[in-house]
């Protein structure tokens, strides 16, 4: 399997991390005192607060970019384009994930939409050699 495919991998597993960070915080409490209702867990999610809010909406986020970047690294590879740059643009999505996911939770907002902006641009450059004006 290539470092890519790898970080697809990551990158599928990466939502369910950070929902998880929110569900743990709240071990051990009786669902009656805020702990995790496994239940009903989209309302229990719903009325979380600060950073497991956080983590909730960085679950989402993180659901939301993952077909793009799937796709990108398999297209990538379906037309045969250079491996190692598909591999670092992968790492490099990944690192600006976990860099995200941290800003998220941090509520560190403006610096957290650059870092989303940069991983986006890494899955979009995995298509750039495929992309064809005429």
């Amino acid at each position: 399997m290539s470092i890519a495919n790898t970080c697809v991998l990551i990158a599928a597993v990466m939502p369910a991390i950070t929902m998880g960070l929110a569900k743990g915080a709240s071990a051990g409490k009786r669902r009656s005192e805020g702990g995790y209702d496994n239940n009903n867990p989209r309302a229990w999610a719903a009325r979380q607060e600060g950073w497991k809010a956080r983590a909730t909406a960085a679950q989402s986020n993180g659901f939301e970019i993952l077909p793009l970047f799937v796709f990108a690294v398999l297209a990538a590879q379906a037309a045969g384009l250079d491996q190692a740059r598909t591999d670092h643009l992968a790492m490099a999505f990944i690192a600006s994930r976990l860099v995200y996911t941290g800003l998220y939770l941090a509520n560190i907002a403006a610096l957290r939409s650059l870092v989303w902006a940069v991983g986006l641009g890494c899955a979009i450059a995995m298509f750039a050699p495929t992309l064809s004006l005429g």
